[in-house]
């Protein structure tokens, strides 16, 4: 041991390094989640500067280091809204919505997949971020005291089938279509529903 070294200060170097290698890799991988390619470990390692191997010491998995990584950088259903914050149109306030989540999936579909491959696997493990769940209940907010709440919570329901990364990438990879066209298609669905569901309340209250 170096006379300038004591224990202490080793172990503390110690755990210095690594502090700097898991914010390395944390780094990496919420870099690498705003390419929209696939994102694997490798990937993110090579990125790092570090082994796959070192990679998976600090992470036992790699949903578990994209939850980490992406952390935080979720916009709250206000702020997803902004633009229709002032209307009170449930059909209006769903279509942006449903846009929003699925340009948002577009734009990080490497880590979208990863995530929802990972919750297929290990769905005792996994807990991908409720952005979809929040931007419903915020577009169906303006109808919580004029609707039933059993209606209500079926319409959610629905909702959460159809404003996904599932039913985009259902219509893209599968139904081969153009993912422009894909979007609209979800819009289309999700506020048909929407309009299906509410119109009996509309009525009665004429």
């Amino acid at each position: 041991m170096s006379p300038q070294t004591s224990p202490a200060s080793g172990m503390t170097g110690r755990a210095n390094q690594k502090l700097r290698t898991r914010r390395a890799i944390v780094q990496a991988a919420a870099e690498l989640s705003h390419t929209g390619r696939e994102v694997t470990m490798t990937e993110i390692a090579a990125a790092a500067l570090v082994s796959e191997a070192t990679a998976y010491r600090y992470f036992p998995d790699l949903v578990s280091l994209l939850q980490e990584a992406i952390a935080g950088q979720l916009p709250g259903p206000g702020e997803a809204l902004a633009g229709v914050e002032r209307s009170t149109d449930p059909v209006e306030r769903v279509a942006a919505a449903t846009e929003f989540l699925l340009r948002h999936v577009l734009a990080r579909q490497g880590v979208v997949r990863a995530m929802i491959a990972g919750t297929i696997a290990r769905p005792d493990r996994s807990a991908r971020p409720g952005l979809r769940f929040g931007l419903i209940d915020h577009a169906l907010a303006p109808q919580a005291e004029t609707i039933d709440p059993a209606a209500l919570e079926q319409l959610k329901r629905g909702l959460a089938v159809v404003v996904s990364a599932e039913a985009l990438f259902n219509l893209t990879d599968l139904y081969g279509l153009d993912p422009e066209d894909a979007i609209a298609s979800v819009v289309a669905t999700a506020t048909s529903l929407t309009r299906a569901a509410l119109d009996p309340v509309t009525k009665s209250s004429r």
